[in-house]
């Protein structure tokens, strides 16, 4: 045997002096430092583990809390969406009904009455953003805003209203009903 030191072992004399009982202790009792180290270390991702999952227990909780919330506040927005609207609108049944108490109104009456009801009918409409689409005679046929009913001859220039059968409806730039138009044919 040669006298440097072998790679394994720092003190070749001290290995030399230890028993194979001795060596086998040592080499437990590293073997159990490094099994209560991968102990250690396993109850502390363990821990780690019941908190992210905690965690993530909670936050799907929360996120489920918000959705139902949202779903609620989504049902109650449109079960009351027509509730300005529909208090736009009393004023004009009440005129309804107060002209229809009048027994022996004249028939300028009426019209006066029917007028006035029809004013206020357009105001409760404008103020709830519902507007007319009434071209005039001469407007280019956009079909978006209008639905033509007939071509009819005319001196005017192809595909523009002629006249205006019935006024159609929008409500914030979203079309609710076209209005019905003839339009000028090709010459």
């Amino acid at each position: 045997m040669s006298d440097t030191p072998s790679p394994s072992s720092p003190n070749p004399a001290a290995d030399a002096a230890q028993s194979p009982e001795e060596i086998l202790a040592a080499a437990a009792a590293n073997e159990g430092d490094a099994l209560a180290q991968a102990q250690a270390e396993l109850a502390t991702l363990k821990a780690k583990s019941s908190e992210l999952a905690d965690q993530f227990l909670r936050a799907k909780a929360e996120a489920e809390n918000a959705r139902r919330r949202a779903d609620d506040e989504i049902s109650k927005a449109r079960k009351f969406a027509v509730e300005s609207f529909a208090e736009s609108m009393l004023p004009v049944a009440d005129s309804l009904e107060a002209g229809l108490v009048i027994k022996d109104a004249t028939p300028e009456q009426i019209r006066e009455g029917a007028q006035a009801t029809l004013r206020q009918l357009t105001a409760a409409l404008e103020r709830n953003k519902v507007i007319a689409i009434a071209p005039t005679a001469g407007t280019k046929f956009d079909p978006h805003h209008h639905q033509a009913i007939s071509v009819v001859p005319s001196e005017q220039e192809a595909n523009t209203v002629v006249n205006v059968l019935q006024k159609g409806y929008s409500i914030a730039d979203r079309v609710l009903r076209p209005a019905l138009v003839t339009v000028s044919a090709p010459k």
